[in-house]
């Protein structure tokens, strides 16, 4: 749930220190406040303006706070004080634009006098004045790569880029719109502008090339503001929306809605806290939700060894009534492969040495069901050298046993008709089948002689029957005339 600060005035700037504990300087009316990540009231105030102030900016290390105010005079404090260290008078109207060079040693600034200075912090002197603008100075950014260059940008529909060794701007870029909002990239490459309803993205290193041109809101953009990895794009309006753009694709991939009309929008340097200030005065502070994930991740304390064991050691008594768990079927690798009607992977799981060697009776009613499926051509069709050889190896050994032999007859057949067209074409396959032919032909001879030998048998076993059914005969002729013998005596 966001929380709502009311300050005294439109909140014209929002600046999150760099360093830790990460507060951030409120810049509304004649104060600056200083809040800390949780506070809901100031931990410090800057109130020695006579006027209102604008644009107050964090150094780099966090320890000097610099402002502009109404009256011109740009004021530099310390964040452990209150009195301002120094106070720069040279701007004949209102400055809304102050920034540190990344040398820390140097301040730039701009004002509605269209001018943009640079200052020194040690001597508190003006170094260069450039007056190119044509119209107030609203807004400007530092390059964080080069300490001498600096951005403004201004009402007149430009933007300019300064570098402190020459005497003018280097580089001028038409917005076509008054520039509320300027941003550089953490490289230095790319720089985004808001004017009107516009945000636009310019490539500096191709001469500020217009890149992409964004037109999502409907009202004027007032502020801009990236992620601490550079991914995301934040774009304040008057719309009362913040739009979050990627920065891979510039779409839009979230949306905030708000209550009235932005001024000033940031985002502390961990993402966890976005802050946005309105025209009414209002200051909403969004947290991100804190991640469940932490108290998840504690291991859960084990259950004692004693549980394992327990009861393992009981003997059932004669009273005792015994139910068996069922025990869970765990399908092989080759059945998972025919319920999902994989039939050549279905084949290739059996064909493995162990179970090819060990049960072959697995392999051989494998082949036998996908025979019968209908799908058996297939599963030996489309197979490299090395796979024809093993099946051939296999079926050259297993065709004479019996119990195999119907199915492998069968598997022989499609091989030798499937592979038909590349024999000759490689000497390892032709000499697995010139294999199958020789125990293919040795079992035919074993049948010739066996057939030849089970005529012999059926001779003898009907010879046998012959001399045994003629026994028989004689001695139940005996037998009856002996009772008729007997008989006729009485």
């Amino acid at each position: 749930t966001p929380v709502q600060i009311k300050e005294f005035g439109a909140v014209n700037k929002i600046d999150f220190s760099p360093v830790p504990p990460y507060n951030y300087a409120v810049t509304a009316s004649s104060r600056i406040h200083i809040y800390g990540r949780y506070s809901q009231e100031p931990i410090k105030t800057f109130s020695r303006f006579r006027d209102a102030a604008y644009c107050a900016t964090y150094r780099d290390d966090g320890h000097l706070l610099a402002a502009g105010s109404e009256d011109g005079v740009i004021r530099l404090f310390d964040i452990s004080g209150k009195a301002p260290l120094r106070q720069f008078e040279g701007h004949t109207k209102p400055v809304h634009v102050v920034g540190f060079l990344s040398d820390k040693y140097r301040i730039f600034s701009g004002g509605d006098d269209y001018s943009s200075n640079l200052w020194d912090i040690p001597s508190a002197t003006e170094i260069i004045s450039y007056s190119e603008h044509t119209d107030y100075v609203r807004c400007g950014c530092a390059s964080k790569v080069n300490a001498d260059v600096f951005i403004t940008g201004s009402y007149d529909h430009t933007v300019k880029l300064f570098d402190a060794r020459t005497k003018s701007s280097v580089m001028t870029i038409e917005h076509g719109h008054p520039v509320e909002s300027v941003l550089l990239f953490p490289s230095g490459g790319l720089l985004v502008s808001a004017g009107g309803r516009y945000v636009k993205v310019w490539d500096i290193l191709k001469g500020g090339q217009l890149l992409v041109s964004l037109k999502n809101h409907h009202k004027t953009v007032t502020c801009l503001c990236l992620n601490s990895s550079g991914q995301r794009l934040l774009s304040g309006s008057l719309d009362r929306h913040v739009k979050i753009y990627s920065t891979t694709s510039y779409k839009v991939v979230h949306s905030f809605n708000y209550a009235t009309s932005i001024l000033s929008l940031a985002l502390s340097p961990e993402d966890e806290t976005i802050v946005v200030g309105m025209t009414n005065g209002v200051l909403n502070v969004k947290h991100r939700k804190p991640e469940e994930k932490n108290e998840k991740s504690q291991k859960k304390r084990q259950p004692a060894y004693r549980t394992y064991v327990k009861g393992r050691t009981y003997m059932p008594k004669q009273e005792d009534f015994c139910v068996s768990k069922p025990v869970k079927r765990v399908l092989r690798k080759y059945d998972k492969l025919l319920r999902s009607f994989q039939s050549s992977k279905a084949l290739d799981a059996v064909l493995e040495p162990p179970i090819m060697l060990h049960t072959p009776e697995v392999t051989v009613a494998v082949m036998q069901e996908l025979h019968r499926r209908g799908t058996l051509r297939s599963a030996l069709a489309g197979r490299d050298e090395k796979q024809v050889n093993l099946l051939l190896t296999f079926v050259a050994r297993r065709v004479i046993e019996p119990r195999f032999t119907p199915v492998l007859v069968t598997v022989a057949d499609m091989i030798t008709d499937i592979y038909q067209p590349v024999v000759g074409q490689s000497a390892i396959v032709d000499k697995q089948f010139l294999k199958l032919q020789e125990a293919i032909g040795k079992e035919i001879d074993y049948q010739e002689e066996l057939l030849e030998v089970l005529g012999m048998m059926d001779t003898l076993f009907a010879t046998f029957t012959k001399k045994r059914d003629t026994s028989l005969e004689e001695n139940k002729s005996n037998g009856l005339t002996e009772i008729i013998e007997t008989n006729r005596s009485y």
